[in-house]
């Protein structure tokens, strides 16, 4: 692979991060999400399969470490018993590309049936899907093409997941006013954790 067709696939996935439609679909989501966990004492539950799963876990651990706890739900080990983890007040976080991933739309039926008020912020690029039908707040992607030269593999894709993810984490820092001392309690070591300490002097 030459210089210039490395520069391409960076312009393919620096525009697709560029052309993510801007909505108050966040502002209501992290509205929501500070609502079930910082005021209600609920916490987030985020899922998807596959890549998007992996995004998902990236979520969650990144919003336990930044003051609202969270936890990763494997859609497939929740009709096995997982689904347990669900109580009164928390809040789910789904992502799927498609809108059509089956395990993903069964979750939230199981979801429902198990916590009927449940909440769903759910991630995807068609507006017309069955999951963005259930959703409470429906984020879209743009639907990018993937960059893979097949165009199938989830790799654009998942680049505007793990984005719109660090989008809604650090909206919700701001609504919580999250500090470096905060931080410093959750990151005891490491590099991270020293600086955050540093930044408290």
């Amino acid at each position: 692979m030459t210089p210039d067709e490395i520069r391409l696939l960076l312009a393919h996935e620096a525009d697709a991060i560029l052309n993510i439609p801007a909505s108050d679909a966040y502002t209501r989501a992290t509205d929501l999400i500070v609502e079930q966990v910082k005021v209600k004492k609920g916490k987030l539950v985020t899922s998807g399969m596959g890549k998007a799963g992996q995004v998902a876990q990236n979520i969650a651990t990144t919003f336990s470490s930044t003051g609202t706890p969270s936890v990763f739900l494997h859609p497939s080990e929740a009709q096995h018993g997982d689904l347990g983890i669900l109580q009164e007040n928390d809040i789910m976080l789904v992502i799927s590309n498609s809108g059509k991933t089956r395990e993903i739309v069964e979750l939230i039926t199981l979801a429902k049936n198990l916590v009927p008020n449940i909440k769903f912020v759910v991630i995807t690029s068609n507006p017309d899907s069955l999951l963005a039908e259930k959703a409470d707040i429906c984020i879209l992607t743009g639907h990018p093409a993937e960059v893979c030269t097949l165009g199938l593999t989830p790799t654009t894709s998942t680049t505007v997941m793990t984005v719109i993810g660090d989008i809604l984490v650090v909206g919700t820092m701001q609504k919580i006013k999250f500090t470096a001392a905060d931080y410093a309690k959750r990151h005891h070591g490491g590099y991270l954790g020293e600086k955050s300490r540093e930044m408290e002097k």
